[in-house]
């Protein structure tokens, strides 16, 4: 037993000096139990990311599901996310000893589902090699220095404007998929609420409890109020369709569930379905749409990508008082390789860009301090693998609340943005209302980038523009003239 204790005293010291938590005020068991509140914080991603790129076919011959089926496989779609999601934190923690969890981003998740994979004659490995693209575009960036310039020549209103336009388009993707808002029958307008105007089904009741019980639990800053809002509407939903029998949505049963009839599993714990790894192809989408597409597709996922972790890894080291007198974290370089290395693995494992998550301040505000936290967060991710039967019981109407929080919490930035600044309030007013309008995230980023372009050479500040800025309102002009060009071209 002497034996014992002097070798668990070994470890512990061997883990103290490698994380340095004693120097970071911080030991081993809020370590871990930071590492744990960040899991729980952000594990939503297990279950929403199916829901937002399981669910939606490509543009292929024969419009396939993510993995090639006729059906959507959310087993298959969890399991690879929990992996990557795992590994990904776990290589933060030990490469770059900071706090910080990573998993598939929301928002580039919904990038790459209805702004990539919905493309003419896309398909999902296609999108997926857009993504591991992207990946190594930003790596190289990264490793030479070049995120500055990149960083600069972006207008801080546009890049709020963008994670603004992106939490509209969640939430309104949220609000469809739970049939809360709907395209009506009589097409009078072009949405309406519920069934023609009415919120009198029980599916419905389940997605308003669900929202109401998950800003109520964030107001009272419970951890991992997402991720309790979707399990108790699970669990209502499944008692509902047990005494009720509601039955799947359709156009006979329009008041039914959404994507799955909730019922309790025939087995909680199973064998994980990695089938997705290695399903991209690395330039299939030049084929399909054009290598001007394809940058400008590259450069949009970078855009919402890249910035976000510069301000995500910022605001962790800043709760954590990591910071230095320049306000960088420690061990920048390693931070943005790792995260850089996540955007491919994400698109490798087929799961959408993995990037660095805020919610890891959640485990920051418990405790955390180190890698050995992020070493935590992904050990759990690791483990959540062998749950993914789980997924498949949960409809939309209990998992969808969860879209519309996350679209607001995104649109909060929006205070970042000087609205009596006409030069830049406009361009960022376009970017935020277009994504949601017209469905598609790259068309706000194309209109707010060439508008603020326009702008200024129409106000005679041309100077003002970052010269990397008129090469993607350039590249963005092509884009919209697709079209056009192409039948000029006879193609």
């Amino acid at each position: 037993m002497a034996n014992a204790n002097t070798q668990d005293v070994a470890d512990r010291s061997a883990v103290d000096r490698f994380f340095h938590i004693t120097e970071r005020g911080s030991s081993v068991t809020t370590e871990v139990r930071g590492g744990l509140v960040t899991f729980f914080t952000m594990s939503y991603i297990i279950v929403l990311n199916p829901l937002i790129i399981g669910t939606v076919q490509d543009d292929g011959f024969e419009g396939s599901f993510l993995g090639g089926g006729s059906e959507p496989n959310l087993a298959a779609v969890a399991a690879a996310t929990a992996l990557v999601a795992g590994v990904m934190s776990i290589l933060m923690g030990v490469i770059a000893n900071f706090p910080l969890a990573l998993a598939a981003g929301l928002g580039l998740n919904a990038v790459v589902a209805f702004s990539v994979a919905a493309l003419p004659g896309m398909t999902w490995p296609d999108a997926m090699g857009i993504v591991v693209l992207e990946g190594l575009v930003i790596l190289v960036l990264v490793l030479t220095g070049f995120r500055e310039a990149v960083f600069r020549a972006v207008p801080r209103e546009l890049k709020v404007a963008i994670s603004v336009g992106i939490g509209l388009f969640i939430a309104f993707i949220g609000l469809v998929d739970a049939g809360f808002v709907r395209i009506p029958e009589s097409m009078a307008t072009p949405v309406e609420l519920g069934i023609s105007g009415s919120l009198g089904s029980w599916p419905l009741l389940v997605f308003a409890v669900g929202l109401l019980l998950a800003a109520v639990l964030m107001i009272r800053r419970v951890r991992g109020a997402i991720l309790i809002a979707i399990i108790v509407a699970t669990v209502l939903a499944v008692i509902i369709e047990a005494v009720a029998g509601v039955g799947a949505r359709t156009d006979e049963n329009p008041g039914g569930w959404g994507l799955n009839v909730p019922a309790l599993p025939g087995q909680v714990v199973a064998a994980p379905d990695f089938s997705l790894l290695g399903q991209f192809s690395l330039f299939g989408s030049f084929e399909k749409i054009g290598a001007v597409a394809v940058i400008l597709l590259v450069f949009t996922l970078l855009l919402a990508d890249f910035f976000d972790t510069m301000g995500t890894m910022v605001a962790i080291g800043g709760e954590a008082g990591l910071l230095d007198k320049e306000g960088n974290p420690p061990r920048t370089q390693q931070i943005l390789v790792v995260d850089s290395l996540a955007a491919v693995a994400g698109g490798a494992g087929s799961v959408s860009s993995n990037t660095a998550y805020v919610e890891s301040a959640s485990g920051v505000g418990d405790g955390a301090r180190t890698g050995l936290a992020s070493v935590t967060t992904g050990v759990a991710f690791l483990l959540a693998t062998f749950l993914t039967p789980l997924v498949e019981m949960v409809p939309n109407e209990a998992a969808t609340p969860a879209l519309v929080v996350v679209g607001f919490l995104m649109v909060v930035q929006i205070t970042g943005i000087d609205w009596t600044n006409l030069e830049v309030a406009i361009p960022a007013f376009l970017t935020i209302v277009l994504m949601p309008f017209a469905y598609s995230i790259t068309v706000g980023i194309g209109a707010g980038v060439i508008s603020f372009v326009l702008l200024k050479v129409a106000v005679g500040k041309a100077s003002k523009v970052h010269p990397l800025l008129w090469v993607a309102a350039a590249m963005f002009v092509v884009y919209f003239l697709m079209g056009p060009i192409k039948g000029a071209l006879g193609l």
